[in-house]
């Protein structure tokens, strides 16, 4: 009675600053660790990515002999807005005290015409609201980007927005989640972890 969430983070974009909801491609070009990964996730899975080509390409690259479902807007990267492109330093000059409100205190702060912490949260729950509804859905291999894995995360174990920030999701990491149906709990059971 577990539905088994399998989190990809999209191959490297090599992008300098926010990504966000540009639709920039995975560089899929280390075909070892692509084979790894392939290899470690499950062979029984589905795969979803977000509509965005950097995970949808991820997905097709992993796929091996596993059904693709049909992509996911929502679980598309956070909405920078205006910040998308720019990097870390040009948002802090531009706009100082939002962008140390947005990281030190993750939750009503939106980048200008973007979306705050809570509004993606609050996506990424209702996704998955969804699919549990359906009941077990054995291993679900999910492709998808940094915000929304952290998202998850923090739906998962129950954190603080702030605690979970403090996790690194690398490229090609895999965070394995699982929903328990019978109970309506969830268990974390990996985060980050590179093959």
């Amino acid at each position: 009675m577990t539905t088994s969430y399998w989190f990809i983070r999209h191959g490297p974009t090599h992008a300098t600053g926010f990504a966000g909801h540009r639709d920039i491609p995975a560089d899929l070009s280390d075909k070892v660790l692509i084979n790894r990964l392939n290899l470690f996730l499950p062979t029984d899975a589905s795969i979803q990515s977000s509509d965005l080509s950097r995970a949808r390409e991820t997905a097709f690259a992993i796929r091996g002999t596993r059904e693709i479902l049909p992509e996911a807007p929502e679980f598309r990267e956070m909405d920078f807005g205006d910040w998308d492109g720019k990097n870390f330093d040009e948002v802090a000059r531009s706009d100082p005290q939002r962008a140390r409100d947005f990281w030190e205190s993750p939750g009503g702060i939106a980048p200008p015409n973007g979306e705050s912490w809570n509004h993606l949260s609050a996506r990424i729950k209702t996704a998955l609201d969804q699919r549990n509804e359906n009941g077990p859905q054995g291993n679900l291999i999910i492709v998808a980007h940094f915000a929304v894995i952290l998202a998850a995360i923090q739906i998962a174990s129950g954190m603080e927005a702030k605690a979970v920030f403090s996790f690194k999701i690398d490229n090609f990491s895999v965070t394995k989640l699982d929903y328990l149906h019978r109970s309506n709990n969830w268990r974390v059971m990996g985060v980050n972890h590179l093959v």
